[in-house]
C-alpha cells in the first residue's frame, strides 16, 4: 500500500516529508519521492528503491518550499523506476496518489490524440495532466480539481500542488484513506493517522468521496456531489513511539514479543473475567436469527477465517461459509436472507476486502468486521465493529494483528453459540477461563525462541518446505508456509496432514524438511500417522508438539516443545513458533524481514 505525506507549513518542510515517509514504510513500497514549490516552481525530487536513497538525494541537492507533498510507491502500473515514481508533474501541477485509476487507458489516449506528452507508465500521470489542463484553459485549482475528480473511476488518494497557488494542498479519496491533520498555523495530509503522529493529534478521517481545499485561511471538506460539509476533528492517539524498534533488531521481532500483551489488551475488551462471560459490542441484531455466517478475507486474514470456521461450526452449530475476498463477488455467491458477513482485515482498507463488504450489504447481509484498525473505512461500514488492539504493526509480515484476530473471532464464536443456546453458561465459564489462560501460554511459548532459532540450519538450507496440521492447526500450517515464503522467499506450502497421500508425498525426499504442528489430543494419533509415511520416504520431520505429544511421537529430527494447553487455544500459541522459525530463517537468508520484496502491508487495489 502506497503512502502519502502533505504539508503546507510555517518553514521548510522536506526534512518532515521524509520523516513523514519513514513513518509510512511499514506499508511496504519500492519507490519514493517528493516535491514543494520553490520560487513559483514545482521542485522534485525522487529515487527507487529505500527511502534512504530519497534522502540522499535531498541531501545532495536540498529543497526549499513551505508546503510539499511526498509518496512511498508500491508498483500497480509500470516498473518500480525513478521515472514511474511519484510525485508525478506537469508544468502546472504536481500531485501523489495511492490506489488506481482503472479508466488510465482511455484518458491517457485522449490526452496524447491533444499532443500531450507523458513521461511515466503510470496510470497517476493522467490525473496530473487532466487537472493541469483544466487550469491552463482558466479554471481555479479547486474547480480543476472538482471536474477531474468525476472523471476517475478506481480507487484514490490524492494530493495535489499548484505552481501558482503556494499557499493551497487539495486532497480526495475514493475508496482509499485520506486524513486531514490540524496543527498550529500549519495544516497537513496523511495515508494515516500515524503519518501524522509527531506533527498533530487532531485529525479529520474523509469519508468516501469526499475533496479537500487547504489553504492559510482555513480547510473546507466537499463531500462527492461537491457540498460543502463538516467533517469531525477527533484525536487520533497515534503515537510515533508505536513505530520504535526498541532492544529488538526487526519490528517483526519486536511484534512477536508483544503478543502475549496485546492479545490480553484485545481479550479485555471481549471477556468479564468475574462474571466469566463474553461481552460484545451494542449490536441491532441477535446472533439467534442469524442462519449462515459467511466469513471474507485475505491473506494471513483468511487463515484466521479458516480457525473461525471450526469454532462457530463447532461451538455455535451455525453453518460457516469461508471465501478469500478477491474470488467473493465473481463466483455470485448465494447468500441466505438473514445471514451475517463476516469481513477479517488488519487495515480494514484491503480493497478486495471492501468491496465484497459491500457486495455482501448490498445482497441484504448484516456486517461484522474484525479490525485493527477502528477509524478505516470497513470499521465505519460495519453494523457490528469488532476492534483488535495489536497496536500499529509495522512489519509487512502480520503476527501480532493475526493472533489477536483469533483472539476476537474466538470471543465471537462463544458468544454466537451462547445465543444461538447450544452453548451453556457452564460451558461459557470454561472457555472464557481457557482464552484468559492463552496469554501466559504464549509466552511460554516464546521461551523456545532459541531452541527454534537452533533448527534454522534445517530449513534456510531447504529449497522446499512442507507444514502440515489437522483441524485448526491445519490453518496454522498454511500461516506457517505463508511466513516462510513472504520473508526468507524458500518455497513452502501447508496442507491438511490427511491429504499428503493425495499427491504431495511425491515431493517427500531426504532435502525436504517437513514441519508438523500436532498438539496432544484427539487429531494427534492421525497426525503422526501421517508424520510416519513421510519419515517412511525419507523426509526430515520437525515436529512442533506439547510434552504430551513429544513423548508419544518417537523419534524426529527436531522437536520444539510447546505448552499443554486446551484445543480452543492452541492456534493462537502454536502461532508463535512457526513466526519465530519463520523469522530466524530469513534473518539467517539475510533477506529483508520487515520489508520483504513484492509485498506491501494493506493492498488498496484489486
Amino acid at each position: 500500500m502506497c503512502g502519502i505525506i502533505g504539508i503546507l507549513g510555517n518553514d521548510t518542510v522536506s526534512d518532515r516529508l521524509i520523516a513523514g515517509l519513514r513513518r509510512l514504510e511499514y506499508r511496504g513500497y519500492d519507490s519514493a519521492g517528493l516535491c514543494t514549490i520553490v520560487d513559483g516552481r514545482l521542485e522534485r525530487r525522487r529515487a527507487e528503491g529505500k527511502l534512504d536513497n530519497l534522502a540522499r538525494e535531498v541531501a545532495e541537492h536540498p529543497l526549499r518550499g513551505e508546503v510539499g507533498i511526498a509518496h512511498t510507491r508500491w508498483a500497480t502500473h509500470g516498473a518500480p523506476t525513478r521515472d514511474n515514481a511519484h510525485p508525478h508533474a506537469t508544468d502546472e501541477v504536481a500531485l501523489v496518489h495511492n490506489g488506481i485509476i482503472e479508466n488510465f487507458r482511455p484518458l491517457r489516449a485522449e490526452l496524447e490524440a491533444e499532443g500531450r506528452s507523458f513521461e511515466s507508465q503510470t496510470d497517476t500521470e493522467v490525473v496530473a495532466h487532466l487537472v493541469s489542463r483544466e487550469i491552463e484553459q482558466g479554471a481555479e485549482p479547486k474547480d480543476a480539481v472538482g471536474r477531474v475528480l468525476k472523471r476517475l473511476h478506481g480507487a484514490f488518494a490524492l494530493a495535489i500542488l499548484c505552481k501558482r497557488w503556494p499557499d493551497m494542498l487539495i486532497g480526495a479519496r475514493l475508496g482509499s484513506p485520506l486524513v486531514v491533520g490540524y496543527g498550529e498555523g500549519e495544516t497537513y495530509l496523511g495515508s494515516d493517522a500515524l503519518a501524522l503522529a509527531p506533527l498533530t493529534q487532531r485529525i479529520s478521517y474523509l469519508e468516501e468521496g469526499d475533496w479537500v481545499v487547504i489553504t492559510r485561511d482555513g480547510t473546507q471538506i466537499y463531500d462527492a456531489n461537491d457540498n460543502p460539509v463538516e467533517r469531525p476533528i477527533t484525536t487520533s492517539g497515534a503515537s510515533a513511539a508505536a513505530i520504535e524498534k526498541g532492544n529488538y533488531r526487526h519490528f517483526m521481532q519486536k511484534e512477536i514479543h508483544e503478543q502475549p500483551i496485546v492479545v490480553a489488551q484485545t481479550l479485555q475488551s471481549y471477556l468479564r473475567p468475574l462474571e466469566q462471560k463474553v461481552a460484545l459490542p451494542d449490536m441491532d441484531f441477535s446472533f439467534a436469527d442469524v442462519p449462515r455466517i459467511t466469513i471474507v478475507a485475505c491473506g494471513t486474514s483468511f487463515y484466521a477465517g479458516m480457525v473461525a470456521k471450526y469454532w462457530l461450526e463447532r461451538f455455535a452449530r451455525v453453518p460457516v461459509e469461508l471465501d478469500i475476498a478477491s474470488e467473493f463477488r465473481y463466483r455470485a455467491p448465494v447468500l441466505e436472507k438473514g445471514g451475517m458477513a463476516l469481513f477479517i482485515s488488519q487495515s480494514g482498507e484491503t480493497a478486495d476486502t471492501l468491496a465484497a463488504l459491500r457486495h455482501a450489504r448490498s445482497e441484504g447481509q448484516k456486517i461484522a468486521v474484525v479490525v485493527n484498525v477502528p477509524t478505516s473505512s470497513m470499521a465505519r461500514e460495519a453494523d457490528l465493529l469488532l476492534p483488535t488492539h495489536a497496536g500499529p504493526e509495522i512489519g509487512v509480515a502480520s503476527t501480532k494483528a493475526f493472533t489477536c484476530q483469533l483472539a476476537v473471532l474466538a470471543a465471537l464464536a462463544t458468544k454466537v453459540a451462547r445465543d444461538k443456546g447450544v452453548l451453556t453458561e457452564a460451558e461459557e465459564r470454561e472457555i472464557v477461563g481457557h482464552l484468559t489462560e492463552a496469554p501466559a501460554a504464549m509466552n511460554a511459548a516464546l521461551g523456545q525462541d532459541e531452541a527454534i532459532e537452533a533448527i534454522v540450519p534445517l530449513v534456510a538450507k531447504a529449497r522446499d518446505v512442507l507444514y502440515l496440521g489437522r483441524g485448526p492447526d491445519y490453518p496454522m500450517a498454511l500461516e506457517g508456509a505463508l511466513k516462510l515464503k513472504e520473508i526468507s522467499y524458500i518455497h513452502a506450502e501447508g496442507y491438511a496432514a490427511g491429504e499428503m497421500k493425495h499427491g504431495p508425498i511425491a515431493l517427500i525426499d531426504e532435502n525436504v524438511p517437513v514441519i508438523v504442528i500436532a498438539p496432544s489430543g484427539p487429531l494427534f494419533e492421525k497426525t503422526v500417522s501421517n508424520m510416519h509415511e513421510v519419515q517412511a520416504r525419507g523426509g526430515q520431520v520437525l515436529l512442533i508438539s506439547d510434552g504430551p505429544g513429544l513423548a508419544e511421537a518417537g523419534d524426529v529430527v527436531a522437536r520444539i516443545e510447546m505448552p499443554t494447553v486446551h484445543p480452543l487455544i492452541a492456534p493462537l500459541v502454536y502461532a508463535v513458533p512457526v513466526q519465530l522459525l519463520a523469522y530466524h530463517v530469513a534473518v539467517a537468508k539475510g533477506t529483508d524481514v520487515d520489508q520483504p520484496r513484492n509485498l506491501a502491508k494493506s493492498v488498496t487495489v484489486e
